[in-house]
């Protein structure tokens, strides 16, 4: 037998006559809920492993070129010199207790004073920490030594005199200390003028057992005032006095570079200013009898920093 489908009203405006909607059922089991929905797979890309920067390469420190111990030569004598070139990868290099100048390939010029020691030692201090050490002997010499049996003359100079004097040791120190930037140091020197020697560096008298103060550089005379000396080598001039100094008379002061310098003495006439490049042979002035003189002639001498050094060791013999 066939089952009529049975028909509920969704409202009770059913029942009223009104439209209304309704939904056959089958069977009075419920309804199976759809199935939800199932939920979105979600693609992971996978993340790429980030490409390492490469370690930069270090730059090889180049190996310093150059000798592995000091080089050098000159007179290695009481009041000579030497130039020379520093060991490879020197930072500052001394003698004794002063600093030596080094040029950009190490070169450098130093000496010895009048009275040094037997021993002197020449000391490089690398970049890399370590230390090269170069003894030297330094041979004496016979100086002039005239004895007189007379006493030295006693007193000390006036305090009128000191007044005067002081400004002129001021200048005079100022100048032999400049730092140039000059190479005439590295020049083979010649006489500033030719003539007869009439005083020798490092002459000395001693006055019943006390020293006099010996001769700290060499006189040159020549016919008469006004003859030209010139430069012995290239410098910068750091004194040029326009007035006569107390015992110089009118002074010239060359800076020839590496704490090397000359001085002239008992001059006539300056040709050059201060602050002048001067070249070597170039004419500097005239020699005279200015200042503490008992004659014409030129005093020229040479100093190393505090060191006294003898001209002729530069030059060799008077031509």
């Amino acid at each position: 037998m066939r089952t009529k489908p049975k028909y509920f009203a969704t409202s009770a405006l059913c029942a009223l006559g009104a439209a209304c909607a309704v939904v056959p059922q089958t069977s009075d089991a419920p309804a199976t809920p759809a199935p939800a929905p199932s939920p979105p797979v979600e693609t992971v890309q996978p993340i790429a492993a980030p490409t390492p920067t490469p370690a930069p390469t270090p730059t090889p420190t180049p190996t310093p070129s150059g000798p592995s111990t000091f080089l050098f030569d000159g007179a290695l004598t009481q009041g000579g010199w030497i130039r020379g070139q520093a060991p490879a990868g020197t930072a500052t290099a001394r003698l004794g207790e002063t600093e030596l100048v080094l040029d950009d390939e190490g070169n450098f010029f130093a000496a010895f004073d009048r009275d040094a020691q037997a021993q002197a030692e020449l000391v490089a201090f690398l970049g890399d920490g370590r230390e090269v050490r170069s003894p030297i002997t330094v041979s004496p010499r016979d100086w002039n030594i005239e004895r007189v049996n007379v006493a030295r003359r006693a007193g000390s100079a006036s305090e009128s005199f000191m007044r005067r004097r002081q400004p002129e040791l001021d200048a005079i120190w100022d100048a032999r200390t400049a730092n140039s930037d000059t190479d005439g140091w590295k020049q083979d020197f010649i006489w500033p003028l030719t003539g007869r020697i009439s005083g020798r560096f490092g002459s000395q008298r001693i006055y019943r057992g006390e020293p006099g103060s010996y001769h700290s550089g060499i006189d040159i005379a020549t016919g008469g005032p006004g003859d030209p000396f010139v430069a012995p080598a290239g410098g910068v001039v750091t004194l040029a006095t326009d007035s006569p100094f107390s015992l110089e008379g009118y002074l010239l002061i060359i800076d020839h570079g590496a704490g090397l310098n000359s001085a002239f003495l008992h001059l006539s006439d300056i040709a050059v200013e201060e602050g002048d490049v001067v070249e070597q042979g170039q004419m500097l002035g005239r020699i005279g009898s200015s200042g503490r003189a008992t004659g014409p002639h030129l005093h020229w001498s040479l100093k190393w920093h505090l060191a006294r050094l003898d001209p002729i060791l530069f030059t060799g013999p008077m031509p």
